[in-house]
């Protein structure tokens, strides 16, 4: 009965998200900031260090000390497709947990991105479903033993189900897997990562149809493009306000920066504007989404985007 009201008053939040963050005002937020401790806590997302990973600069185990030594970042955020098949490997997990103690750095999340390797939570048949939503258990479980909160999965599989169609298929799935999650005190959370995913009503209607305290979203200020070969994007502010009330964490994606130092794709005074107004409290990732061919490099670009963060908060 708790974790219904839980869900009502967050559906009740959702409701209200758009008029909430219209009426935040800028001064209030920067008179807030001052008068109190940040309620965030920046984490490291491991794909902005993807160039040095891909290269074998840094390896997966490497990422904690790199991220505090580098970055004077304290949490991580992994990706699975650098763990490079270990994540069931037992003595692979204890050296990425004692490297990862050993720095003081705390293991937020694992972003799950084995795109169909794992298997589609959103496809239209039901034993698909099943068979990804089990195939997904073996990054809770090494998620739970590294100490993160949550694990980062994605809407995929559903084709060209209609906007309805695919909203049921991606909410049973996701259902079975966080019906395993819970069991484990896991988090089952879900990024606007492409297609109806990318449109922030979706992916709140999604949550909401679950309907479980460890079932979330991880809104992602950059991905909101919901027709990639279109280039058809939502509304990132609109997006972000929608998904919020389920927000288990916040990526904060930088692209490139003007001569301000200014992320040139988002507001990012505007978007933390946003965060504040559902009192979120949390990790807030540092994203690097620009590449090769930026004139800055990942270890500028991620300072810079620590920087515009610290300023925005």
């Amino acid at each position: 009965m708790t974790q219904r009201r839980k869900f009502f008053k967050d559906s009740l939040k959702a409701s209200l998200g758009l008029a909430l963050f219209s009426s935040v005002s800028t001064n209030v937020r920067a008179e807030s900031s001052a008068a109190k401790k940040s309620p965030y806590t920046i984490s490291l997302a491991e794909w902005s260090l993807r160039e040095w990973l891909n290269s074998g600069k840094i390896t997966n185990l490497d990422f904690p000390e790199t991220t505090k030594k580098v970055f004077d970042i304290h949490a991580v955020e992994y990706v699975s497709s650098f763990f490079k098949g270990k994540e069931t490997d037992s003595g692979y997990l204890r050296e990425l947990k004692s490297r990862s103690d050993g720095a003081g750095v705390r293991n937020v999340l694992i972003m799950v991105d084995m795109w169909g390797q794992d298997g589609a939570l959103a496809s239209p048949e039901e034993r698909i479903r099943h068979a990804a939503a089990q195939n997904h258990h073996k990054w809770v479980d090494a998620a739970k033993y590294l100490g993160c909160h949550a694990i980062r999965v994605n809407a995929s599989g559903y084709g060209d189900a209609s906007y309805r169609d695919a909203m049921g298929y991606f909410a049973d799935g996701l259902a079975k897997l966080v019906e395993y999650g819970a069991a484990n005190q896991i988090s089952i959370i879900v990024e606007n990562h492409g297609g109806y995913s990318s449109n922030g009503r979706w992916l709140a209607d999604v949550i909401r149809q679950v309907g479980n305290e460890y079932c979330g979203t991880l809104p992602d200020f950059g991905n909101f493009r919901t027709d990639l070969e279109g280039g058809n994007f939502y509304d990132p502010y609109i997006g972000t306000a929608e998904l919020m009330p389920y927000a288990k964490g916040v990526s904060a994606k930088s692209m490139g920066f003007d001569h301000h130092g200014q992320d040139t794709t988002i507001d990012f005074k505007r978007m933390m504007n946003i965060v504040a107004a559902f009192n979120f409290e949390g990790f807030v990732g540092i994203e690097w989404g620009g590449g090769l061919g930026m004139p800055m490099d990942a270890e500028a670009a991620i300072k810079a985007t620590k920087k515009l963060l610290l300023e925005s908060i």
